[in-house]
């Protein structure tokens, strides 16, 4: 893998172990070699994970909407910042630069971000590893209920194994560079994708 988008916050958190697992995560990415994409923010752990990847050399793409820029406190020292009109368009190109996904904690557009390429992948729009840094623990609740749903007849199991989940860096790592994508669904043709 070559580049990663990383979904997370644009808060800080009250867990200071998340914030510093951030900080490790960009640091990561640059020390292997990884282009990291995410949000374009300098605060919250958007932030602490760009700063990781920068005080390391590491090359970090920026993407950002317009409405955003005017609120949130854009990174400026990035390799590059791109700006889009919508957040449509942000998450397209965050989804055409990136060869993975990691999602660390956040708060609905996070999830939104998670959910929404999991479901591409779901469908077979793409075949990108999709992983999630279980910082201590925080990811347990929603994967229960991903369980639940399993259980209940409303998600496959092979869909939910397409989510990769590990609480160390180097763990999410190694399984998202040996994942092995799922075929695409008998019901969509292959034209279609």
């Amino acid at each position: 893998m070559k580049s990663i988008v990383v979904f997370c916050g644009s808060s800080d958190g009250n867990d200071k172990k998340v914030i510093d697992v951030s900080y490790d995560l960009g640091k990561t990415l640059a020390q292997e070699n990884i282009t990291l994409i995410y949000g374009a923010a300098k605060i919250g752990i958007m932030g602490k994970v760009a700063q990781g990847a920068l005080d390391n050399k590491g090359t970090v793409v920026g993407i950002i909407p317009k409405f955003l820029k005017k609120k949130e406190v854009v990174h400026t020292n990035l390799s590059e910042l791109i700006i889009t009109e919508n957040m449509h368009e942000r998450k397209l190109l965050m989804h055409e630069r990136s060869e993975g996904v990691i999602t660390l904690p956040g708060g609905f557009g996070t999830l939104e971000e998670l959910f929404e390429m999991i479901t591409w992948g779901q469908l077979g729009l793409h075949q990108k590893p999709i992983g999630v840094l279980n910082v201590n623990g925080f990811y347990d609740d929603l994967l229960k209920m991903l369980q639940k749903m399993v259980s209940q007849g409303f998600l496959k199991q092979d869909n939910y194994n397409m989510l990769l989940v590990d609480n160390t860096i180097e763990g999410l790592l190694v399984k998202m560079k040996n994942y092995k994508p799922k075929s695409v669904p008998k019901w969509i043709k292959k034209e279609q994708v």
